[in-house]
């Protein structure tokens, strides 16, 4: 999982920085994105794509994670502007804006399959979070602090939709209630034209 730091720590460089995001696929809610700089050298056990994980796994190797870093941070993007900028566009904007967040500032970025606007050095790894330990712990602080959002926040917010069981994505039951209830202030309307076709066919 330190293949491709060793290759960049080996160029000269120190702060490198893991960036992922979460979300992407999601009906509702941000997409949230993190960027973790860990030390040099350091070896974080278990340490894997955040998809891999248990939630109780995710949730012990973030708070390893975010104390063992060098600097970490994350930012989200709204619905409202994905639906305005696309969802692509929205994940490039939020990894960039963790990157810009970082209290120690990175000078080489380790980017899962994505590139994003920014004058540093950065390679776009396939499959990143599960072949970086940097993107991997970025993956894991990412789609911690959105199941975070999802159930201590959003679900409160819109208790219809059960958005701390399925956290935004399509499920049949989140189907079914925005079927019912329709979309929240914090759905993506981009994303919901075919569902919501298929209830103003039921009307």
């Amino acid at each position: 999982m330190l293949d491709y730091e060793r290759q960049v720590w080996e160029q000269g460089y120190q702060h490198i920085a893991g960036v992922d995001e979460v979300g992407r696929g999601c009906l509702f809610g941000d997409v949230v994105a993190a960027a973790v700089i860990l030390p040099p050298g350091l070896i974080l056990e278990d340490v894997d794509d955040s998809k891999k994980l248990s939630a109780k796994k995710r949730e012990q190797l973030y708070e390893i994670i975010t104390e063992q870093a060098l600097a970490w941070s994350v930012a989200a993007i709204s619905a409202d502007e994905i639906d305005r900028i696309n969802i692509k566009q929205a994940s490039r904007l939020a990894m960039k804006r963790a990157v810009e967040q970082l209290e120690v500032a990175a000078d080489y970025l380790l980017i899962d399959a994505e590139k994003i606007d920014s004058k540093l050095p950065q390679l776009a790894i396939i499959h990143g979070d599960a072949s970086s330990q940097s993107i991997a712990a970025a993956s894991i602080v990412a789609k911690v602090t959105r199941d975070r959002l999802c159930a201590e926040e959003w679900d409160s917010m819109y208790p219809e939709y059960g958005i701390a069981i399925h956290k935004g994505y399509a499920t049949k039951l989140h189907r079914e209630r925005i079927l019912e209830f329709g979309p929240s202030p914090m759905h993506r309307r981009s994303f919901l034209g075919k569902l919501l076709s298929e209830q103003q066919m039921l009307f």
